[in-house]
């Protein structure tokens, strides 16, 4: 059989999976910020207008040079290929099933729905701030969440001074809502 037609290892199995990607959970919609659905457009366009056919002129020239069982650029540009080619079919499925929800048109300002930049105080007395986005944003390094997280789901709906209880590893933990924006 050709190696044309056989699969190269096992991450290459789920060919439409994008490793380290959250997978969205079945019957749920993948809601996202406008921001957030920019931010995945445009890297889409770049791995569609740019990225790709420079590696795909790469693993032509590459090719052309010959013997390629030992052509480390023709070998690794291969392998980009896949990777980029992964993760355009991944974006594109996302952003096809993507419903932007814009905060700034939210209507009840006083509770806590997608989009919102929550300040609450935990059971130890620390303040946090988070910010409710979709699953493809989630971000800790600042503080975004997804919509479907214990915390974010613990949230919702509450108003300014609630107390909501969410469970933890460490056993359940009451928090305080002292904010909420729309921004």
């Amino acid at each position: 059989m050709s190696k044309a037609f056989t699969k190269e290892n096992d991450a290459d199995l789920d060919a439409d999976s994008d490793a380290g990607a959250p997978a969205l959970p079945q019957g749920l919609k993948n809601y996202m910020t406008p921001a957030g659905y920019k931010a995945m457009r445009d890297e889409l366009a770049h791995l569609v207008k740019k990225e790709r056919p420079e590696m795909v002129s790469i693993v032509s020239w590459a090719a052309s040079n010959g013997d390629r069982s030992e052509n480390g650029d023709y070998l690794y540009g291969k392998k980009r290929l896949r990777e980029i080619d992964r993760r355009i079919r991944f974006l594109t499925k996302r952003t096809e099933i993507a419903e932007v929800v814009d905060p700034a048109t939210q209507q009840e300002l006083d509770m806590v729905f997608f989009g919102a930049t929550v300040t609450y105080l935990n059971g130890k007395g620390d303040e946090m701030t988070v910010k409710i986005v979709g699953i493809d944003e989630v971000n800790p390094a600042i503080s975004h969440i997804s919509w479907i997280s214990p915390v974010a789901r613990a949230l919702m709906r509450a108003k300014v001074g609630d107390v909501v209880v969410v469970q933890t590893p460490a056993g359940p933990d009451e928090l305080e809502i002292l904010n909420i924006q729309y921004v």
